[in-house]
């Protein structure tokens, strides 16, 4: 679609078919808009006879032009990268006195310091507008001779704009869906009280950790019980348990080592991902098992000034070897060696 409405428009320009075939082909296959740009300024060249063509994008507040993509094959060298006052520019210019294209560089903008600078004595422009209607930048072609306007060049010049105005359109729409995903998925890995990985990030963690688990280490996995949350719900509000969730969830997060993980896979229950050595894991889990729990008791203070002694949660530490597959069933002997310390923290022989 794209080569042949470039091949039907310049048809009349007296560039050689074969070159317009060969450029519309590389259009065709544009997926980013440098890969459009860059066959566009060769063509652009051929079609005008202005040995120097280049897109600009300009910074309005900045008040800067910036030269994006630039191609030379003669004695005037425009840079590519070469950054320039908007207010001194030839595109300017051209911009507010409707001029598009001019032979006369030197007398009709003789104080233009970068025409001088460049010594630019033919130039042509175009702007290009996003589909918002906001000016991004320029589409340009000079030389340092006088040379006459080819006739049908500011047709394709307006063309080659519009084509470059949809990739930058399609490109910031590609960019938007993907930052818009990106969004999504944080959401839905995200628990919405504590801010937390919840259960699905869990379960997806502990699928790639127990899959990369070096063969001397095990996967350590702390299943957390907040004793007395019911309590706090009914004595303070749910408010107040909130608050003492995401107060627990910043304790956690702030005793894990490197490489550990922490979830809130519901209500009040949170597993922490470590990892160790096989020879001394029961002796890490332990560790582990006093580390998270004497980061969660002891005195709290909350947002609105609630303040109480916390007991701390039963904690139960289990753990995994590389492949194994049931992660739940490595989520239910976690949660049952938990209960199991529940009852030995309330001196009950049941559940």
């Amino acid at each position: 679609m794209r080569g042949a409405a470039v091949s039907i428009s310049i048809s009349e320009t007296g560039v050689a078919p074969d070159s317009i075939d060969k450029i519309a082909e590389s259009l065709a296959h544009a997926g980013t808009l440098e890969e459009l740009v860059r066959p566009l300024l060769e063509l652009l060249e051929k079609v005008t006879g202005l040995e120097s063509t280049y897109l600009t994008s300009i910074d309005i507040e900045a008040g800067l032009q910036h030269v994006l993509y630039a191609r030379n094959t003669r004695r005037l060298q425009i840079a590519e990268g070469l950054v320039v006052p908007w207010g001194d520019t030839l595109c300017r210019r051209a911009l507010d006195e409707r001029q598009p294209y001019a032979d006369d560089v030197g007398t009709r903008w003789g104080d233009s310091g970068a025409a001088r600078e460049l010594g630019i004595a033919t130039y042509v422009s175009t702007p290009v507008h996003t589909d918002d209607g906001k000016l991004y930048g320029t589409l340009c072609a000079a030389s340092d001779e006088r040379k006459p306007q080819v006739a049908g060049a500011s047709q394709v010049l307006e063309m080659f704009s519009r084509l470059i105005a949809q990739q930058i359109d399609r490109e910031r729409t590609i960019r938007s869906l993907r930052q818009a995903n990106d969004a999504l998925a944080v959401t839905a890995h995200t628990d919405a009280t504590t801010r937390l990985p919840n259960r699905r990030a869990l379960l997806d963690e502990m699928r790639r950790r127990l899959l990369g688990v070096p063969d001397n280490e095990v996967l350590l996995v702390a299943f957390i019980d907040l004793d007395g949350f019911k309590a706090i719900n009914d004595n303070h509000g749910h408010d107040a348990g909130d608050r003492f969730l995401i107060a627990i969830g910043k304790r956690l997060h702030a005793a894990l080592r490197d490489g550990d993980f922490v979830a809130r896979v519901g209500g009040d229950e949170f597993v922490v991902l470590s990892a160790a050595r096989r020879d001394v894991a029961a002796e890490v889990s332990d560790a582990v098992g006093v580390q998270l729990r004497e980061a969660t008791s002891g005195h709290y203070v909350l947002d609105d000034g609630l303040e109480f002694d916390y007991g701390g949660p039963s904690i139960g530490v289990v753990t995994a070897e590389r492949h194994e597959s049931d992660i739940d069933a490595v989520l239910a002997r976690a949660d049952v060696a938990m209960y199991a310390v529940k009852r030995q923290r309330k001196g009950k022989p049941g559940r």
